[in-house]
């Protein structure tokens, strides 16, 4: 037996304690075990250390197993990937733990019984997901190195299944001496003497090498490159928007190759003006950079603009790749280009989209924060860390250049070399200098979660190049269906009004459910800051709680123009506290229309299917027809349980009639954004005090008339226009104007429905 180190978390992630499963100890490890022996004090895993992913940590326990004498295996994880917070904590386990588990034959009878390897050692290593500053990070919160088995020596750990790897280079090497005609074992003997070891003591052994050969000749890019190119010509006759472009290299290969589908087209015209272009990640089976163009619509979800496979990672591949996108997009380059701290791609940015505003995405920087700093600052890293997010989120420029000069000097970080490189680049990641600049909240931890997602999607659909662009397809087909559902669940919910303001009120009309979610948010927030007049149309804006500092609102009303120094509405395109503060202490019932983008209202996207024939007007008048009844359907069955009973029957039998009827080759879920509904029937409001507000807005041709609500039989025996809310006195709610009587109204016959606000 051997004995090793064995250690104990006593708290978890949250602060909480764990349950037993999440304990161990911590005992001294003896002088004459092999971990003494073979690992230095840097191997050895401790509590509290930090990794930036599962698979770092993954790799640094491998190495450390490698020199004790055993392999390891991934084990239980809790959480899963996509669902909810995701995967929150791993274990890996010795590769000799847990014990052999009997199975049944098809024929009933149990297996035989084979030696196996695994005799229940309880040795692992577990770490557990934190978000520090919004940026996640795997800590060690639990290992122990007791095994109840002998570990093996290095002359017999390197024949074990995980340590016999080939690396890229001999990969390489082997390919090429196959070519030439060479058996496995000259191979072999070759790369012996070229690595200057022993007979035999490759890290790798002549079955490994028989296999790879074998998967080669299962992989023929030569071939596969030309199904790829015939695919899109393929896609491409069957529908004339969708766009591909490839290069051919001074050998006939596929160097690169890009793609965009019709809908992802359609969906850039919207919300083209931020983009993020990923290209960390790579097709392994092809060693091609991958690289995909990703945006947000106005619902806050995820959106796929193109995709593109470069062969190598350089400025010149980079400008054929934006160039290319560009051509897609119809020369329109995006205001905003989010990417990774890539200098070659800086470069060529620069060149093929000199209007455009590149910025880094803060996520990629502060992942490589525990490689870069843990190390070397210590105990004093998770000071640092919380200073640097400090900086980072400053409005002033002034305030970042005086908190930068300090911060380094605190942590004598002056000759640091990513310090020196993170400061040369500041305008390209911290926040004082990009506010400025639209990004639609893409530098949020919870969208750089959504692309992640999607991407890692995406990098599962990798197993044939010729099937690829097919296979992506699929994804952002099933990604629109899971979109559109979602929408469809949000437009059928109530509302919650928090404030009681007209403005909060207005605005829910208006703006997408996500939109004005984040309105509302600074909407209740905006009673706790003072707003002091300080010259003509000038404001300072400060928390209750400070003295002194705050924010500069210049408001004309005349003009219909107000700004904020903290720039958060070029930002993210939501109007901020500070200026809502000012509206609402100035007796502003109603937000200017260009304060409520476009981009963030409740107006349909464009086509979302990948393979879509455009919607004729009949469709769009049937779907209309269809909506408004069904949403008079639900108003009216919900009065009586009666009523309730009768419809679900109803509708059981109406729909079972068709679903019988021969489908089309397009659904009807292909055509269920692209009618004006939305602008006939609005969401139900219900605000702070559970009064329900119905917003209408009036047309000729509505089935649903304000006249029939005012029909129906009272819920609970009383009158439903007590619920409605009513204006104290005449009022256009215009911007700049406050509830006295008004020239406007007098003028049009215009009334507070019609307003979009009660």
């Amino acid at each position: 037996m051997s004995e090793g180190t064995s250690v104990v978390m006593e708290s978890s992630e949250n602060g909480t304690d764990l349950s037993q499963d999440d304990i161990g100890t911590l005992e001294e490890t003896p002088d004459n075990t092999i971990l003494s022996r073979q690992t230095s004090v840097n191997l050895v895993p401790f509590i509290g250390q930090r990794f930036i992913s599962q698979e770092a940590a993954y790799e640094f326990y491998c190495s450390f197993a490698k020199q004790c004498g055993f392999s390891i295996r991934r084990h239980r994880t809790r959480g899963k990937d996509g669902v909810g917070r995701g995967v929150t904590r791993r274990d890996f386990a010795c590769h000799r733990g847990g014990y052999p588990q009997m199975k049944p034959s098809e024929d009933g009878k149990m297996q035989r019984n084979r030696k196996s390897s695994r005799c229940g050692c309880q040795a692992y290593m577990r770490i557990v997901k934190r978000a520090d500053f919004e940026v996640p990070e795997w800590r060690v919160t639990g290992f122990s190195n007791i095994h109840n088995h002998e570990l093996l020596k290095p002359q017999e750990v390197r024949l074990l299944p995980a340590y016999c790897t080939i690396s890229p280079d001999d990969k390489i090497r082997i390919c090429m001496f196959a070519k030439a005609g060479m058996s496995v074992r000259q191979m072999l003997r070759l790369l012996e003497l070229e690595k200057g070891v022993k007979l035999g003591c490759l890290p790798f052994t002549e079955i490994d090498v028989r296999n790879l050969l074998q998967s080669f000749r299962n992989v023929d890019r030569d071939s596969d490159s030309i199904d790829l190119i015939a695919m899109c010509k393929k896609l491409k006759d069957e529908n004339p928007n969708f766009k591909y472009d490839f290069k051919i290299d001074g050998h006939n290969r596929l160097e690169h190759i890009a793609w965009s589908y019709a809908s992802s087209i359609q969906l850039y015209e919207a919300f083209g003006d931020a983009v993020v272009f990923d290209t960390t990640h790579r097709l392994d089976a092809y060693d091609m950079l991958l690289g995909i163009w990703l945006g947000v619509d106005n619902h806050g979800m995820t959106c796929f603009f193109g995709c593109v496979l470069l062969q190598d990672e350089n400025m010149q591949s980079f400008s054929w790749a934006l160039k290319t996108f560009l051509g897609f997009m119809k020369g329109k380059a995006p205001q905003t280009l989010l990417t990774d701290h890539n200098m070659w791609l800086k470069e060529a940015i620069a060149i093929e989209m000199p209007e455009t505003k590149h910025a880094f995405c803060i996520w990629h920087i502060i992942a490589k924060f525990s490689d870069w700093f843990s190390v070397l600052l210590g105990s004093r890293y998770d000071d640092w860390k919380a200073e640097f997010y400090r900086l980072y989120n400053l409005e002033l420029v002034e305030e970042f250049e005086g908190g930068w000069r300090d911060m380094v000097n605190k942590y004598g970080l002056n000759a640091n070399k990513h310090i020196v490189s993170l400061y040369a680049l500041r305008i390209f990641w911290a926040l004082s200098f990009l506010r400025r600049y639209f990004c639609a909240g893409m530098m949020s931890t919870c969208q750089s979660e959504f692309i992640n997602a999607f991407i890692q999607r995406v990098l599962s659909a990798q197993s044939q190049l010729d099937r690829f662009v097919e296979q992506v397809a699929d994804i952002v087909g099933f990604n629109d269906r899971i979109g559109a559902k979602q929408k469809m669940q949000r437009k059928l919910q109530k509302v919650s009004l928090k404030t009681g303001s007209p403005i909060e009120s207005h605005a829910a009309t208006i703006l997408t459910p996500y939109a004005f979610s984040k309105l509302q948010e600074e909407l209740v927030l905006a009673p706790q800051y003072a707003s002091l007049q300080v010259d003509e149309g000038c404001f300072q804006v400060r928390h209750h709680t400070q003295m002194d500092g705050g924010c500069k609102v210049i408001w004309a009303p005349c003009q219909e123009h107000i700004s904020c120094s903290c720039h958060q509405f070029e930002f993210s395109g939501i109007l901020c506290r500070h200026v809502l503060r000012v509206l609402s202490t100035n007796n502003c019932f109603h937000i200017p229309d260009h304060y409520l983008p476009t981009r963030w209202r409740g107006v349909n996207s464009p086509s979302t299917n990948t393979f879509r024939i455009a919607t004729t007007r009949e469709h769009s008048e049937k779907f209309q027809l269809l909506e408004s009844m069904a949403s008079t359907l639900v108003t009216e069955s919900i009065e009586t349980d009666e009523r309730l009973d009768v419809a679900c029957e109803q509708i059981a039998m109406v729909l079972s009639r068709v679903k019988e009827l021969s489908r089309s080759t397009h659904s009807m879920s292909d055509i269920a954004y692209n009618c004006p509904s939305e602008s006939l029937i609005l969401p139900e409001v219900e605000d702070a005090d559970g009064m329900v507000q119905s917003f209408t807005i009036r047309h000729s041709h509505d089935s649903l008339s304000l006249g029939k609500l005012k029909e129906r039989r009272p819920r609970d025996e009383v009158d439903i226009t007590r619920k409605r809310r009513h204006c104290s006195g005449p009022c256009c709610g215009h911007f700049g104007h406050d509830g006295s009587p008004c020239s406007l109204m007098a003028d049009d016959d215009l009334h507070g429905d019609a307003l979009g606000y009660l």
